[in-house]
């Protein structure tokens, strides 16, 4: 069943001025290490305490580059955020463990350095798609975020090892990136739900196999905590065009999840 604020934000999508899409200009970042690898911070000129969103890159835990961003920071300069996509060490020199202590470490390089190039490190979005959203499901919820104003989870079917495997879903990228069923808890971000509430969560889903049901099980166990989540059905989208086509003209997943920004950080 879809939620009211679903609903809702679904019909805000059609009503979003015309100039919220309009074409930019691709923005050039910044690059900066951060310890274990780099990230890129996208920020308009002469910007002075904006929103951050910050970005972790999908690719099975195996691939994948900062760089990958498509039309989001164009779209969110535009909006009057700052953007911040991360490296992280890839499979098989890292695993997934190390990865999230990587996304952690350049959260906390953000969180310290992020006023001085324009954005409010007291108002950043953690944002990820894929295994990004996974990782940073994990990280947030876990607590290693701190500060954290919302998450915006974008497609994973990551968020319960257990369940997932007791659902058939354990296959493919699934099975040869979480093989050692000892460390499905701790890499789990449904383990470090229960018993506080967590920062407003965006959770959406494509068509793909499966994230339908795993996403919504999330939502209903956030949301059982107090947590303020919105609930969105893309299963209109593949896998990787409900991704691709963030910030894109009259794309309805980017004015529903632009509205929770603004809600949140705005």
């Amino acid at each position: 069943m879809v939620d009211r604020r679903t609903l809702l934000l679904a019909s805000m999508a059609a009503f979003v001025p015309a100039t919220t899409f309009a074409r930019q200009s691709s923005p050039s970042p910044k690059t900066f290490d951060y310890g274990p690898a780099k990230l890129d911070i996208y920020a308009p000129d002469a910007a002075s305490g904006l929103p951050v969103v910050f970005f972790v890159h999908g690719g099975a835990w195996e691939f994948g580059k900062r760089s990958q961003v498509g039309a989001k920071p164009a779209f969110l300069l535009a909006n009057g955020f700052c953007f911040v996509s991360i490296d992280y060490r890839m499979l098989p020199e890292a695993d997934v463990a190390t990865q999230a202590n990587d996304v952690e470490k350049a959260y906390a390089y953000v969180m310290a350095n992020v006023a001085g190039h324009g954005g409010d490190p007291t108002r950043i979005v953690g944002m990820g798609h894929s295994a990004g959203c996974h990782l940073i499901a994990l990280t947030g919820m876990r607590g290693g975020l701190p500060g954290v104003a919302g998450l915006l989870l974008n497609d994973t079917r990551a968020y319960d090892l257990a369940a997932l495997e007791k659902n058939g879903g354990m296959e493919r990228a699934y099975a040869r990136v979480f093989s050692d069923p000892s460390q499905w808890a701790a890499l789990s971000p449904a383990s470090y739900v229960d018993g506080r509430k967590h920062p407003p969560t965006f959770i959406a889903y494509s068509g793909a196999s499966g994230r339908g049901e795993e996403s919504k099980a999330f939502a209903e166990r956030l949301r059982a905590t107090g947590t303020e989540v919105t609930l969105f059905d893309g299963s209109a989208y593949t896998h990787m065009s409900i991704n691709r086509d963030f910030g894109r003209g009259g794309d309805a997943l980017t004015a529903a999840a632009l509205t929770f920004l603004k809600s949140t950080v705005g």
